[in-house]
């Protein structure tokens, strides 16, 4: 009779070349669109927060009787600013948040002047994007409260 011969057993080094090809195929076509996302993911993060320290500063409008001063900034939405005798806070649960670039929204009053009518606005709350500097655009645009 014929010995039998053993199963073969583990790879080829060409089937794990291959293998290995089409993992990095997927990845690359993966990969970028994946990290795009996180920064569409990113400037929608700092809408909402706009959007919430918008309502906050608001708030503290209707209990005072005027907006924080550039001075004041959005401290003034947790902790009671020095002669605020009507401030009813805190207005915010936590701390003021930071951008999702890790930078401190900015805010001013009175804020710019608005491009339909050119009439000035009560405040500005701005994020400066992905790059921290005014302008730009994709994830380096500014997202604002106006």
């Amino acid at each position: 009779m014929f010995p039998r011969k053993s199963a073969q057993q583990g790879f080829t080094l060409l089937e794990l070349l291959v293998v290995l090809l089409i993992i990095g195929l997927l990845a690359g076509y993966v990969g970028p669109k994946y990290f795009s996302q996180i920064g569409k993911s990113n400037t929608t993060v700092a809408a909402a927060q706009i959007e919430a320290l918008d309502k906050a500063v608001e708030q503290f409008r209707v209990d005072t009787g005027h907006f924080p001063t550039t001075a004041q900034g959005l401290a003034a939405l947790v902790s009671a600013p020095a002669n605020e005798p009507k401030w009813n806070g805190p207005y915010l649960k936590k701390a003021v948040p930071v951008d999702p670039w890790n930078r401190p929204y900015i805010y001013n009053s009175p804020g710019g002047t608005s491009t339909n009518g050119g009439t000035p606005r009560d405040y500005d709350i701005i994020s400066y994007g992905r790059d921290g500097v005014a302008g730009g655009t994709g994830e380096d645009a500014d997202v604002t409260n106006y």
